[in-house]
């Protein structure tokens, strides 16, 4: 049963009741694993990002104790060199099934692990989490390209992919300032973590070209807002210019043109970055679209294909359902999820002195 004080802002009309939160609350709980780890459903993988973001939602929902249990995974099946692989098996999740090593999956326990603190303040656990979030962010520093851009991953016998992907740097662009913010609070001055971030966040906003070109993908379109790196008018300019091409009227978000495929993950993502920018109506009314992919239990379904009116994938997504309460506990005002995505008191690195 979650906290009736967490829950509170979790309930958000047209969206979720108090007993619809209860019931999502209650899906994402049943199907992490006795030892912490959340996979995507039950008998599907795990991958150490949607892990986090399901466990982010747990926090948002008063469930610290499971949230924690996540991160206690998390730690106890980091590599030496700071990395996760990219995923593990359902039922022996210590087993992983791609030995890739993703830096965007390996930043985001920065996010997760400041939440968590920020939501229970509880310094053990930020004192024993802190050597993991240092040893995951020098592992992803590895691949910080001269122009700022982070490379995709390191393959399994260890070549690193320099190519990066907007999306994927955009989210460790918050990662980082999640992982400074951690680094003030124990009074370790991390002054390379600073400059890597100003360099990300440069390239982020000015430098297009040094991406692969994912530009069909609405979390290109979005994420450089949700990841705290393009504020402002930019902010607005770039959501106005991909309105069109990326949002179903009544149905919520495509994931990747010209395909007729809406996603609850996207969509509610995106409401979370109409919230960042201030746009809270509009963010209200996709989550409001979105509803239509929720099911019985309380999870949502993947994607709903508006062509064959029908869902697709056939499966509903512990981190689905966890992207949605995140929404709606930042609208809804929860202190912990609103510093960490409004990110007003998050550092910011300092712009490069060059291109």
């Amino acid at each position: 049963m979650t906290s009736p004080g967490r829950t509170e802002r979790l309930v958000l009309p047209g969206v979720l009741t108090a007993e619809q939160a209860e019931r999502t609350v209650a899906g994402i709980a049943a199907l992490q694993r006795e030892d912490g780890a959340i996979p995507w459903f039950r008998g599907h993988h795990l991958d150490p990002w949607d892990h986090v973001e399901a466990a982010m939602a747990l926090d948002a929902a008063g469930e610290h104790e499971r949230a924690e249990t996540a991160y206690r995974w998390l730690a106890e099946h980091q590599n030496t060199d700071g990395s996760w692989y990219a995923a593990y098996a359902d039922g022996d999740a210590a087993r992983p099934t791609d030995l890739g090593k993703e830096t965007n999956f390996c930043a985001y326990v920065a996010v997760g692990v400041w939440h968590h603190y920020l939501a229970t303040g509880d310094d053990t656990f930020a004192d024993r989490m802190w050597p993991v979030v240092r040893a995951a962010v020098e592992f992803v520093l590895e691949l910080q390209q001269p122009g700022g851009q982070i490379g995709w991953k390191r393959e399994a016998d260890g070549t690193p992919v320099t190519d990066a992907l907007l999306t994927g740097c955009s989210s460790m662009h918050q990662a980082l300032r999640c992982a400074l913010a951690l680094a003030e609070h124990r009074e370790e001055a991390q002054p390379d973590w600073e400059l890597a971030l100003g360099r990300l966040g440069h390239a982020v906003r000015h430098h297009p070209e040094r991406f692969l070109d994912k530009d069909r993908y609405s979390m290109d379109w979005y994420y450089p807002v949700l990841g705290g790196a393009v504020t402002g008018a930019a902010a607005k300019e770039r959501i106005e210019s991909g309105w069109d091409r990326f949002v179903v009227p009544g149905l919520g978000v495509r994931c990747v043109l010209p395909n007729p495929w809406v996603t609850g993950g996207e969509s509610a993502e995106l409401a979370l970055a109409l919230w960042v920018m201030g746009e809270s109506d509009r963010a209200l009314e996709i989550l409001r679209w979105m509803q239509h992919l929720r099911a019985e239990d309380g999870l949502y379904w993947t994607g709903y294909v508006f062509e064959d009116e029908a869902f697709w994938p056939e499966e509903l997504t512990s981190w689905t359902a966890g992207s949605l309460l995140l929404a709606v506990a930042a609208l809804g005002g929860d202190e912990a999820t609103v510093a960490v995505f409004g990110g007003e008191e998050l550092p910011a690195g300092p712009e490069p002195d060059c291109c």
